[in-house]
This record gives C-alpha cells, structure tokens and sequence, in this order.
C-alpha cells in the first residue's frame, strides 16, 4: 500500500481523495435512512484516513490527530445536510462540486498545519482563516441536522456539546500547532462547547426555525471562537473586541426577529 502511495505526490494524493470523495458524496445523495447516515459516516472515515495517506510523510515526525476532525465533519456535514434540500440533479451536482472545492481547500490548510508543526511556514496565517470559515460552515449544517431531526431536547444538547467541542477544539489548537498540547485548550473548548449546549438547551423551547436556530449557534460560536484565536495571538484589543461583540449580537437581533410567539 505505501508503494502505492509513493507512486503520487501529495497534491496529486489530495486531487485523488477530493474525487473518490466527491464521487462517494454524489452516490450517498441517492440513498436515505439508516444507509445514508452509515455511509455518511463510511465516507467520513475514509476522509481522515486519505489525509492520513497523504500527509503520512510527515505525521511521522509529529502526529497532529486535531487535523483529522475538521475533514470528518466536513464530510459528516454535507453528507446529512444534503435530505434537507430540494433532491434535483443539479442540485446534487452544486453541491457535489462546492464539496469538492471546500474539501481541497482544507486539505491544503491542513497539510499545513502539519508541516508547521515541524517547521515555520509563512501560510500558516491564511490556513487559519480558511480553517476558521470552514468550521462555521460545518457548525452551520450541523446543527441544522440535528435540530431538523426533532431529537429530544437532552439529546440535542448533547449533540451539540460534542460537535461544537471538537470543532472548537482543533480551531483553538491552529493557534498552539508549533508548541506541544496545553491544557488552555481542552478548558477553553470545554467552556465554548458547554455555553453552546446551555443555549441550544433554551432553544429548544423557542419558536424558530432550523435555519435561525443554526444562525443563531453559529454566530455565538463565532464570537466566542474569535474573542479566543484574538487572546491567544495577544491581539485583543478595543476595536476586535467589538467586532465580535457586534457579530453576537446581530445573531440574538437575528433570533429575536424572527422569532414565531403567537403564531
């Protein structure tokens, strides 16, 4: 198998995966119920394990396993988010191909986290910032499947508890990935995620929307994100603060207005 592997450059491993991927994504569009969420997470797997293969090279000098999460639940996201739109062709084919064009990109961000770890590297900067957009997206869809599916309100806390530690989690560590695991992470991440699940909590009781209530959670992790990645780069000052500030409290105008009492 690694001969295999070393028949390819690692761009051209990433341009494989992204189209056995994709090609995998567009059949998981025509299946639905317990086989789609098993081959969702089939697909999910097989996302890290590519990445694996492609940047194994260099994994073997530093293993950095938070790389591995933000392509599962890339995949994981896009897999289950798909049921909920119209099912046209052209439909899976739009969305097949922003898949595509998204999982690419991260493959490339997280390759660089990678090489970061052992050495400096000027991007590391941008990948940050593409890292940081693709986890909104995923937070995004993901909670909006998991409101959709009307699980009982306990479980959807917990749903979103885990989802949005994990994707906290590797954010807050693009930040730490030349220096060894600290545990400001694992405390930060936790208080994220726990803030998360108490408001998601609340909303389960408040008339919206899956589309307002995922807004909703994603702009408040993305204050909260932001105000964090700002601390750890010692660059919070007045005027980042207030754009994150502003960012929170545009998403409970967002909640508030569109909010369904009476109806």
């Amino acid at each position: 198998m690694n001969k295999f592997f070393e028949l390819f450059s690692k761009r051209q491993l990433f341009v494989l995966s992204v189209l056995l991927l994709s090609l995998g994504l567009f059949l998981t569009e025509f299946i639905s119920g317990t086989s789609l969420l098993l081959s969702s997470l089939v697909l999910s797997v097989a996302a890290s394990i590519l990445l694996y293969a492609a940047t194994r090279e260099d994994l073997s000098v530093k293993f950095s396993y938070p790389i591995f999460i933000l392509p599962f639940f890339y995949t994981l996201s896009f897999a289950l988010f798909y049921p909920l739109i119209p099912a046209r062709l052209l439909t899976r084919i739009a969305v097949t191909s922003i898949y595509a064009f998204g999982l690419y990109s991260l493959f490339l961000t997280q390759n660089i986290f990678v090489v970061s770890a052992v050495r400096t590297i000027n991007l590391l900067r941008s990948a940050r910032i593409v890292s940081f957009v693709l986890t909104i997206i995923v937070l995004f869809l993901l909670t909006n499947v998991i409101f959709s599916a009307r699980l009982p309100f306990y479980a959807t806390s917990v749903a979103i508890f885990v989802v949005s530690y994990l994707l906290a989690y590797q954010s807050l560590w693009t930040y730490k990935v030349s220096r060894e695991s600290s545990r400001d992470i694992f405390l930060a991440s936790f208080l994220i995620s726990f803030s998360i699940a108490e408001l998601s909590l609340v909303l389960n009781l408040w008339p919206i929307n899956a589309a307002i209530y995922s807004i909703f959670i994603t702009g408040i992790f993305y204050s909260y994100s932001g105000l964090t990645h700002a601390w750890s780069e010692k660059r919070l000052f007045r005027n980042v603060l207030w754009e994150y500030v502003w960012v929170g409290f545009l998403a409970v105008i967002i909640l508030i207005f569109f909010s369904r009492w009476g109806l």
